[in-house]
């Protein structure tokens, strides 16, 4: 294939708008992927040569280590919430929910972006904890343990993965004045993770950080793709506070394949 053949492959314009928009979210997905690795490797060596983030992790661990082993009751809450409440097996099934629920009202788009999200995060998380291959904490009397290797958090990366998600699907369908609801509930279980992570000694602080801005970058590129299929179909650009697709409570929330003629169609129709 020459150098002429494969921008013609490229450019979006040729194909209809829902062949653009798996383009678009496989090439999101596939250029963050790659750009992860450096990225894992570049905090790997902060982190082994940068006195304060270290100092950081070890005190806040230590800290609220000491938090744990003064308040067993405490510890047995923490143990709930991240195996049962916030595990990143409960956060998926919720989204699967969610994407069955599209299915059902033919939303299948939207589905696809949900679904290819979430799979994404998971892919990412674990291609990066793989290539950062950093210990987790050993802590004196430790309350808790997890296996596998720490950055980032499984669990943080999954909660904020999947709490974008959730957000930005069915906030169209929350009266206005109830938003802040669902918003507080996102920030507080996403924050929420991250404290029983690090309070259960099983991850450091920058583990949790580390997934939390690593599932919200995953998220920002495939909603980048996300809006760019909706121009292509005449649809206005959302703000996150509005959703990602406000026609979802709507009856008819997608328009039908084909229906929607893409940039380059429509200029020959002009024509």
């Amino acid at each position: 294939m020459g150098v002429r053949d494969m921008a013609g492959f490229l450019d979006p314009g040729r194909y209809g708008p829902d062949r653009r928009l798996g383009m678009r979210m496989l090439l999101a997905v596939a250029a963050f992927a790659v750009a992860a690795v450096p990225f894992g490797l570049v905090l790997l060596l902060v982190e082994a040569h940068w006195p304060p983030a270290l100092r950081l992790d070890r005190d806040t661990a230590e800290d609220l280590h000491q938090q744990a082993l003064a308040h067993p009751a405490l510890v047995s809450v923490l143990r709930v919430l991240t195996d049962m409440v916030w595990d990143p097996v409960t956060m998926r099934l919720l989204t699967v929910l969610l994407v069955v629920w599209l299915l059902l009202r033919r939303a299948w788009r939207l589905a696809a972006w949900a679904a290819v999200t979430v799979a994404a995060s998971g892919l990412v998380g674990l291609l990066v904890k793989t290539v950062v291959a950093r210990t987790r904490p050993s802590l004196p009397d430790p309350v808790a343990h997890a296996p596998g290797f720490s950055f980032p958090s499984g669990h943080a990366m999954t909660a904020a993965t999947c709490c974008a998600v959730l957000l930005l699907v069915l906030l169209p369908m929350v009266p206005r004045r109830w938003r802040p609801l669902p918003w507080a509930v996102a920030v507080v279980s996403v924050a929420g993770v991250g404290y029983t992570r690090v309070a259960l000694g099983v991850h450091w602080l920058s583990d949790v950080v580390g997934g939390w801005l690593l599932g919200l970058a995953v998220v920002a590129a495939t909603t980048a793709a996300f809006e760019a299929w909706r121009t292509d179909v005449g649809r206005r650009r959302t703000a996150p506070t509005e959703g990602i697709a406000p026609e979802v409570r709507s009856s008819d929330p997608e328009p039908p394949v084909g229906d929607c003629p893409g940039p380059r169609d429509a200029r020959r129709v002009a024509g």
